[in-house]
């Protein structure tokens, strides 16, 4: 039942921002994420304008008993931002950055998008690790991992937080860093949402760019097997200043010509990394050379028209035991399969710095060398869904061979098979759950990939 403007001013009388009901003019914008598959209604958007409007949208919901969900970029596949019946609480308008250069470190709120965070600190030559799609949100790509072209020689996302302000479930505010709250701050890097919400981030930065060498390579499909092989060669021997992706695509001319890339990224100095790329320039020859000097900020934006905001997404995501002849086949076999022209397949290298930290050191898990497989099915006309998620979905079935236990979080879908919480986490899981339990016993945070308090 929706309520009257009086009865939500009396609720949460100090609100800054803006309290959307279905009958609002703001409210089926405010509501869609970045997934349109995901239609999901909430009974109340509380769009946040800072920390006290999101304690006050926490009491608000446990106020009137509905269940909650928190949005900050909102481009999470499963649609875990948005909920029916519930209360959204809207990070989007919290746009907050500021960068201390000198102590190289950034402070963000939490609805703010890598884009917008890389072109602030960019100005002084400074970045962080950060999603390789510019209108993911800093928030729910740092909580649940954090991966990214400087992965290898700094680390995740997470691996370069130094504190969050939080908001737990009770609308009370603390601190976690290292310092204050170590085990919520513990938890926090690679657990998610389920501990409270980060209405804030602190990075530390690193001297990046502003120019660096990346860009990618194209060969027509027929050459995938060569391209793959070779790409694995090129993994095996990567320094840490090189991160690599290979990528099953499809021709960015619209033409729906169906290719192979190679997608590479040196974050030491330009010389290094020139040298660095000629031997994915020399190899083929590609059909397609964009590799040289770029931008950093265009480096995190290859790949942004290609998953327009909008479009309908079904993702499966799993890591490999390695990227075998075998598996290779089956990932260009299955390509070859794909109707859709929006549709791709990704292979990301994981090694360096992000593959040394111990497992124990943060809540992510996942802290290995070799290759994580995605599978990213998305078309327009919903008439094809049954055919779009079908293909993944089979996709993901050849590939099980070739699976490892490990899974990263941020790609898991709303429908998994299994135990996806325990192959993330591995032997964290317990701890995890019992710092649920001992920061939000009554799991009020679930609409996320939930732990469950033990």
């Amino acid at each position: 039942m929706p309520l009257d403007a009086a009865t939500l001013a009396q609720l949460v009388p100090g609100f800054t921002g803006r309290l959307l009901q279905p009958a609002d003019a703001e409210y089926h914008e405010a509501r869609r994420v970045h997934n349109g598959l995901v239609d999901k209604r909430p009974a109340i958007i509380a769009r946040c304008r800072g920390v006290a409007d999101v304690c006050d949208a926490v009491k608000l919901a446990r106020s009137l008993k509905l269940e909650v969900s928190v949005r900050g970029g909102g481009h999470n596949v499963a649609g875990l931002a948005v909920v029916d019946d519930g209360v959204m609480i809207d990070l989007a308008p919290m746009q907050g950055i500021h960068v201390d250069p000198r102590a190289r470190l950034a402070r963000a709120q939490g609805g703010v998008h890598w884009a917008e965070f890389n072109r602030e600190t960019q100005l002084h030559g400074l970045a962080t690790t950060g999603g390789v799609i510019g209108s993911t949100g800093i928030a729910g790509l740092t909580l649940g991992g954090g991966l990214g072209w400087l992965m290898p020689k700094y680390g995740l996302a997470l691996d370069n937080l130094r504190s969050a302000e939080m908001v737990m479930a009770d609308g009370s505010v603390c601190r976690a860093s290292a310092d204050e709250n170590p085990e919520l701050f513990w938890a926090i890097r690679g657990g998610g949402g389920n501990f409270g919400i980060a209405a804030s981030f602190e990075y530390a930065l690193h001297s990046v760019g502003p120019v660096i060498a990346g860009g990618l390579v194209a060969h027509p499909l027929a050459k995938a097997t060569e391209v793959f092989k070779f790409f694995r060669e090129q993994c095996a021997s990567a320094p840490d200043e090189l991160m690599l992706l290979a990528g099953l695509l499809h021709a960015p001319d619209g033409a729906g010509a169906k290719i192979v890339a190679i997608v590479a990224a040196h974050c030491g100095s330009l010389s290094e990394g020139e040298k660095a790329l000629q031997p994915f320039k020399a190899f083929g020859p590609p059909i397609m050379d964009m590799m040289g000097p770029i931008s950093y900020c265009a480096q995190n934006a290859l790949f942004d028209a290609a998953l327009p905001k909008g479009a309908l997404n079904y993702w499966k995501s799993q890591f490999l035991t390695g990227l075998s002849d075998e598996a290779i086949g089956v990932l260009v076999e299955r390509f070859a399969a794909c109707e859709s022209p929006m549709s791709q397949i990704f292979v990301e290298h994981f090694h360096g710095a992000a593959s040394r930290v111990p497992v124990s050191a943060t809540a992510f898990a996942m802290r290995l060398s070799g290759f994580n497989v995605g599978i990213v099915s998305q078309w327009m006309d919903p008439r094809e869904n049954d055919a779009c998620i079908g293909w993944c979905r089979e996709t993901f079935g050849e590939l099980k061979p070739f699976f490892a236990t490990a899974r990263y979080l941020n790609y898991l879908d709303h429908d998994e098979a299994g135990d996806p919480l325990s192959a993330a986490y591995g032997p964290n899981y317990s701890r995890l759950r019992e710092l649920k339990a001992k920061y939000d016993p009554e799991n009020f945070f679930h609409t996320n990939v939930n732990i469950r308090p033990a």
